[in-house]
């Protein structure tokens, strides 16, 4: 990887302008970001806009997106680098990431975006900087559903205890995360609760547009998945539910692909509802939030739960299994065994209206404020224990 025209390190090094406070602590960290996110290599588009705005409380910014080949360096402002792995095969990225991040310039905090591979790759990056450590987790890896869903997460669930006990800041997106590494790990580090951004007042306004009201006016009940379609998000059971306890007069609409998706359409004929059951494919659901009576989420595990959040947000009701922000949010949950009957119990008189519980953000701002302010509280020699 060739050097950047600043060198490696956003900042340019020690010659860097350097920010204190009156108490001699940094009050603009200089922080180290790994993650898997290539959209930010694509200009102007959502996922480097929003990351840039977290950038702009820092010092400077030097982000490793641990990825395959294809991507080139990218500055997005002057005190932020973007440096791509490139790497030729999955399993090299820890590697290629830890050989970028030991070229970098000195650093206050590293934040990674999970506990697992980015966890460990930021932990190496770390202590050769002599950076603390602070750990974003999106996904409860001790849940029952993730860590038996396949053997990989078995051994990230593994993994992540280890990273976790080693953060000097642990950040979550609910309080369900929080309580369930607090009764597994019970780490040495502050845990944050900093849910995930979503633009609740655009959720509200978005209206479905004149296409979709005529494709689908002449169902009295329109039900909505919007999901992955992977093994770990169990749309079988949507599908069954809907078979079983939907009227005639209602349908199905699935909006998301996936390596499941014919095994779910051979399911949908096997049942004798494919011609109610609607495959869109991968498209922005926010016209489908408006024009759907009820949003169905069946997964075995998530992380945070951003349907159900953009569901409630847009008014809808929204019938979950019990998982990621779910019950705090404010959807009826109900059991995999017994999603069928609550599905049923909507149709005879459930709510038609969702309304959100529990947001802490009124705009995007406040957001990034908090997510600068958590990761600055990390670079505090205070509440790193010193």
């Amino acid at each position: 990887m060739e050097k950047s025209q600043h060198g490696y390190g956003a900042a340019g090094g020690e010659d860097a302008k350097d920010e204190t406070s009156h108490t001699g602590h940094h009050t603009s960290p200089r922080v180290v970001v790994v993650g898997t996110e290539t959209a930010i290599f694509q200009e102007d588009s959502p996922v480097r806009e929003r990351i840039v705005a977290y950038t702009k409380g820092f010092a400077s910014t030097d982000i490793i997106v641990m990825c395959g080949r294809g991507f080139k360096e990218a500055h997005p402002r002057d005190s932020v680098a973007v440096y791509p792995t490139n790497s030729r095969v999955r399993f090299m990225r820890i590697l290629d990431a830890i050989r970028i991040g030991k070229k970098l310039s000195r650093a206050d905090v590293v934040t990674v975006q999970d506990p697992f591979e980015t966890g460990l790759t930021g932990l190496f990056i770390a202590r050769r900087l002599g950076a603390k450590l602070h750990v974003q987790v999106h996904t409860d890896p001790f849940a029952a559903g993730y860590a038996t869903h396949s053997f990989v997460n078995f051994l990230r669930a593994h993994m992540a205890r280890s990273i976790l006990k080693k953060a000097d800041g642990i950040r979550v997106v609910s309080g369900r995360v929080k309580a369930a590494l607090e009764a597994r790990i019970a780490p040495q580090c502050p845990i944050v609760v900093l849910p995930i951004f979503v633009d609740v007042e655009a959720m509200r306004n978005v209206s479905a547009t004149p296409e979709l009201t005529r494709r689908f006016a002449a169902f009295k009940a329109r039900l909505l998945v919007v999901s992955r379609l992977e093994s770990e998000k169990n749309v079988a059971l949507a599908i069954s539910a809907f078979a079983k306890s939907a009227p005639k007069d209602a349908c199905l609409i699935i909006v998301g692909d996936g390596r499941e998706q014919m095994a779910l359409k051979r399911q949908a004929q096997n049942l004798g509802v494919m011609g109610r059951v609607f495959f869109e494919g991968k498209q922005d659901p926010a016209a489908y939030y408006a024009l759907a009576d009820l949003i169905l989420v069946s997964s075995h595990y998530e992380g945070y739960g951003l349907v159900v959040v953009e569901a409630l947000a847009a008014g809808k009701p929204v019938l979950s299994t019990d998982v990621g922000v779910a019950r705090e949010a404010g959807a009826i949950i109900a059991s995999s065994r017994e999603f069928s009957q609550a599905l049923a119990r909507w149709f005879e008189g459930g709510p038609r209206e969702g309304v959100l519980s529990n947001y802490p953000y009124r705009h995007f701002e406040e957001y990034v404020h908090a997510y600068c302010a958590d990761i600055e509280a990390v670079a505090s020699p205070k509440v790193a224990g010193s």
